[in-house]
């Protein structure tokens, strides 16, 4: 495991913050020399376990975090309206093509759309991650200055808040550890991919 750990993307949180100072905006943790696991395990434990999952957020690659994302919310699926529901289909389909693949008006339509919805939040991260045309940019304009990673976070925190008090701790809990999970199997991947 700590040999996993050695090939995350960012090994430290203070690696990620300095990788990613738009972490920093959302989150209330000043960053540490943990391992980057650690750390996020510590925030879960925290104060405001939330961080934990904007950590995961950030700490993913975008295709990655998006796909994560796109898991949480289809463990929510009966708190939400079937447009949410819609718009996990179009994330799958989004996600499961190759990276380049040009998604035309589906990404428009998803990045135009005002993220008010968590389902909403992910398409437009999905959006900024397949996107490239100048329309599909344009669409999604009143927010480039943030990351995909804070859409991410805003879409997987509005699913959380629609969780029963007496459940989202441990609802957290388990999409934290998904997203713990997902982080060592892509460094497993980026590791088999060094050789």
């Amino acid at each position: 495991m700590a040999a996993m750990a050695n090939e995350l993307r960012f090994k430290t949180a203070r690696d990620l913050f300095m990788a990613c100072p738009a972490v920093a905006g959302d989150m209330v943790a000043p960053p540490t020399e943990q391992p980057s696991i650690e750390f996020c395990r510590a925030l879960l434990a925290g104060r405001v376990p939330e961080e934990a999952v904007t950590f995961c957020a950030y700490l993913l690659p975008e295709r990655a975090a998006v796909w994560w994302a796109h898991e949480c919310l289809t463990q929510l699926t009966d708190l939400l309206d079937s447009g949410d529901q819609e718009l996990l289909a179009l994330v799958h389909e989004l996600v499961s093509q190759p990276y380049g693949h040009h998604h035309g008006a589906e990404v428009s339509r998803a990045a135009a759309m005002p993220p008010t919805t968590p389902a909403a939040w992910i398409a437009l991260a999905a959006g900024w991650r397949g996107s490239g045309t100048d329309t599909d940019m344009a669409a999604a304009s009143h927010l480039q200055s943030f990351p995909a990673a804070h859409a991410v976070n805003a879409g997987v925190l509005a699913g959380l808040a629609r969780v029963a008090l007496a459940d989202r701790f441990s609802v957290l809990s388990a999409f934290v550890e998904m997203g713990i999970q997902m982080a060592e199997i892509e460094a497993l991947h980026q590791s088999a991919d060094a050789y």
